[in-house]
């Protein structure tokens, strides 16, 4: 109930924990916890949409994204509903372990192995239900399966068999994104497996995902990850062991940009 007042012993434990450099995650209303602990202050964060205006109000000092599915703000992790908890779980598994562990943990979870972390809370149709959204649904398995092809909007929306327009709102609709944020992610989290599961040089992989060069594709890894491809690579491969996790653990696994 976030309008009950958390025990101070509570409120003291998570401080203590978060000064010893824990990992402190607030999940769904868990957001309250720690933002009346002090520890979102200055930080953006997230919670359940339902909550979101008393949040706001209540912690002004806190920069509140409330349409988002989690936010990593390196040692302090927010996220929205208990749908959502699970991608921010699924999404700290790969700051640690790597994408090919938490694809496993998906796959026996039967959910999707990414959802990055500013798609909407609230998408209006899960499931297509027009014949529009349908073509977009094929239209994302088709991109997917060619990433090294040039998607550019109009490619994509003629791919649809629609008006820029009529594209972008049906994408939107049915993805909670923008297709060239999308596409973007799309991109990296395949340049991720590609990294961990391969020793395929960084250019070949950035050719393979879509990217122009190893230049382009080291620069939206930095900016999305913190990370270069050689150090995820350096940091991932073979089988990771919490120990080393340290060495790549203020990565942002969700890329930043128009949402």
């Amino acid at each position: 109930d976030p309008t009950e007042r958390p025990a101070q012993a509570v409120l003291k434990a998570l401080v203590a924990a978060h000064r010893r450099g824990a990992l402190v995650v607030g999940l769904c209303l868990g957001a309250f916890l720690l933002a009346e602990a002090g520890l979102l202050d200055g930080h953006e964060a997230t919670t359940h949409w339902s909550a979101a205006d008393e949040f706001a109000r209540r912690y002004p000092a806190v920069r509140l994204k409330p349409g988002v599915l989690y936010v990593d703000a390196g040692q302090v992790v927010t996220s929205a509903g208990t749908a959502a908890g699970l991608d921010c779980g699924l999404h700290l598994l790969r700051r640690y372990f790597g994408a090919n562990v938490a694809n496993r943990v998906a796959r026996r979870l039967v959910v999707a192995p990414h959802r990055q972390g500013g798609q909407a809370q609230f998408i209006e149709h899960v499931l297509p239900d027009t014949q529009g959204d349908a073509r977009i649904v094929a239209l994302l398995d088709r991109v997917r399966a060619s990433l090294a092809d040039d998607h550019d909007l109009d490619r994509m929306a003629d791919g649809a068999a629609m008006s820029r327009r009529n594209f972008t709102r049906h994408f939107r609709k049915v993805t909670g994104t923008t297709p060239k944020q999308w596409l973007l992610s799309e991109r990296l989290a395949l340049a991720q497996r590609l990294l961990e599961a391969t020793e395929e040089p960084v250019e070949r992989i950035a050719q393979r995902v879509g990217f122009a060069s190893a230049t382009v594709l080291r620069l939206h890894m930095r900016k999305a990850f913190g990370l270069t491809p050689v150090a995820w690579r350096q940091g991932f491969s073979g089988n990771l062991h919490a120990g080393q996790a340290g060495n790549v653990q203020d990565q942002r696994l969700h890329p930043k940009g128009d949402h």
